[in-house]
C-alpha cells in the first residue's frame, strides 16, 4: 500500500470515527431533557387545599403537589376522586397547572409530579418513554395509599409522552377508572423527529441513529420494544364499553404542528371501531388542547361516566361550582 492511500484510509476511518462520536454527543444530550423550574404554583384560595409530596420510582425521588377541594360542607366525609396529570417531555408538574381548575371546580382531587430528570424531582443516566411509565405506575401506586381521596376512583390525563407513558402502563398491568391523553405520540420516533426539526437537525443519518443510542444507554431491549407497540395495547388492553378493559379518550389539536394529528387518525383506522374514543380540537400548538371549549365538553362528561360511584356526586359538585359546569355539560357518557 503506497504512503498516499494508506494516509486516505487513515483520513477516512478517523473521519467515521468523528461522525460517530458526534452524532453519539447529539444521542446523549437530546437523552436528557433540558429541565425547567416550576415556575408556577397552584393559586391560592379556598376553593382547593396544596399539599407537597414525594414518592419513589426506581429508587428515584420524585416531587409533587395534592391539591384537593373544598368540602362541600363541614363535617362532608365523602371524598373526591383523583385525577392524576403526567407531563410530557422536557416539561413538569407547573406546566401542566392548566388542567387544575375546571377539574377542582368539579370536585376531583388533582395529582401532579415531576417525572424522573424533570422539575424538581431526581435525574436519571437514561430518560426514556418507559421512565414516563414506571412513573405513570409509581404515581398511581403511591395514590393508591392517600387518605383523603377516594382510591376506587382514580383517573390519568397524560400530555404528550405522559399519555404515551400511560398507554405503555397498561401492557404492565395497570388498570384505573379512565385515560385521558392529549397530544400524544403513538410511536417512539415521533417525538424525536419532532425535536430534530424544531432544533433544524439533518434527520439522516440522526433519526437512524439516535434511537438506538437511547435505548442503548436505557437498556431496552429488542422485546421491550415490540412489545411497547400502542395499537396492539389498545387492541388488547382498551374498550368503550367492556368494563373489565380500560377507558381511554385520545384528544388531538388538528393544528398541532409539533406532534401531528394524523397520528391519531392513523390509529383509528387500525383499532376496531369502539377500541378508544377520540376528539380532535382547533387549538393553536401543542399545550393548548384545554383552550378549546370541546375539550372540556368531552373530557368532563367522560370523566363523569368512569368516575362517579356516588349518585349524588353531580349535585354536591354543582352546588360547590355554583352550577355553571354542570349546567352546561351533558350528563351523559360521549
Amino acid at each position: 500500500m503506497s504512503l498516499m492511500l494508506w494516509w486516505g484510509t487513515a483520513a477516512i476511518v478517523i473521519l467515521l470515527l468523528l461522525a460517530a462520536a458526534f452524532i453519539w454527543l447529539i444521542g446523549v444530550k437530546s437523552q436528557q431533557p433540558k429541565r425547567l423550574p416550576n415556575d408556577g404554583q397552584p393559586g391560592a384560595g379556598s376553593s382547593f387545599e396544596r399539599r407537597d409530596f414525594a414518592f419513589e420510582s426506581g429508587g428515584s425521588r420524585l416531587e409533587g403537589w395534592l391539591l384537593l377541594p373544598a368540602p362541600d360542607r363541614e363535617g362532608d366525609a365523602a371524598k373526591p376522586p383523583l385525577v392524576i396529570i403526567a407531563h410530557g417531555w422536557g416539561s413538569n408538574r407547573a406546566r401542566v397547572l392548566r388542567y387544575t381548575e375546571r377539574l377542582i371546580r368539579q370536585g376531583y382531587a388533582v395529582m401532579m409530579y415531576d417525572a424522573r430528570s424533570h422539575g424538581d424531582s431526581e435525574s436519571i443516566k437514561a430518560p426514556s418513554a418507559f421512565m414516563f411509565r414506571d412513573d405513570i405506575i409509581a404515581a398511581v401506586a403511591y395514590s393508591r395509599k392517600l387518605e383523603d381521596i377516594d382510591s376506587t376512583r382514580i383517573a390519568l390525563l397524560g400530555h404528550s409522552m405522559g399519555g404515551f407513558g400511560a398507554l405503555l402502563a397498561l401492557a404492565q398491568g395497570l388498570k384505573v377508572n379512565a385515560i385521558v391523553t392529549d397530544s400524544m405520540p403513538v410511536q417512539f420516533e415521533t417525538m424525536l423527529r419532532a425535536e430534530l426539526k424544531r432544533k433544524k437537525l439533518p434527520l439522516f443519518p440522526l433519526m437512524q441513529c439516535i434511537p438506538r443510542i437511547w435505548f442503548y444507554r436505557s437498556g431496552i431491549t429488542r422485546e421491550q420494544l415490540r412489545a411497547a407497540d400502542i395499537p396492539a395495547i389498545l387492541k388488547c388492553y382498551a374498550s368503550s364499553s367492556d368494563p373489565s378493559k380500560q377507558a381511554v379518550l385520545m384528544v388531538h389539536s388538528l393544528r398541532d404542528s409539533f406532534i401531528p394529528a394524523q397520528e391519531l387518525q392513523e390509529l383509528e383506522k387500525e383499532l376496531q371501531a369502539g377500541t378508544v374514543q377520540s376528539l380532535y380540537v382547533l387549538s393553536e400548538g401543542h399545550s393548548a388542547s384545554e383552550q378549546d371549549p370541546a375539550f372540556w365538553e368531552h373530557v368532563l362528561p367522560f370523566l363523569r361516566e368512569h368516575l362517579q360511584a356516588e349518585e349524588d356526586f353531580r349535585a354536591r359538585t354543582a352546588r360547590k361550582a355554583g352550577g355553571d359546569d354542570s349546567a352546561s355539560f351533558p350528563q351523559s357518557g360521549i
